[in-house]
């Protein structure tokens, strides 16, 4: 006597469900996941090209109990204005002067500059807080 199959044929009736959800699956997984890098270098690109200032604290020197000075460079469009936020903190962490520094050079696209912020306490540490401009 012959043995039963257990499965149909070869080619007879075409690929089987799994197969077919299988392909779909993968190619949707494809197109979402090309979406997705589409999206993220956008994203990145519009937040690079859309800041028209940037700026990096380059060094500071806590000089007394009250002061702390610090080199700031700004990059900028040449006619875009705007405010820095400068933050100095204490030992502890506590936050101990502010200051923001006008950026109004509208011929320059590079500025060096050092200011003197003020501060309650003793400082240990300067940072750039934010750049927004105008």
């Amino acid at each position: 006597m012959a043995a039963a199959r257990d499965q149909l044929p070869e080619g007879r009736y075409g690929r089987p469900a799994d197969e077919r959800a299988d392909r779909k699956l993968k190619i949707m997984g494809a197109v979402l996941g090309v979406a997705l890098l589409g999206m993220i270098g956008w994203f990145g690109y519009d937040y690079i090209a859309g800041q028209k200032i940037s700026a990096e604290v380059i060094k500071f020197d806590v000089t007394s109990d009250s002061e702390v000075q610090v080199h700031l460079e700004v990059r900028k469009d040449k006619d875009a204005t705007g405010t820095c936020t400068l933050r100095s903190r204490a030992k502890d962490g506590n936050e101990v002067g502010r200051l923001d520094v006008a950026v109004d050079q509208r011929d320059l696209k590079r500025i060096d500059q050092v200011v003197k912020v003020r501060t309650t306490a003793r400082a240990t540490s300067a940072e750039l807080v934010e750049c927004i401009a105008r």
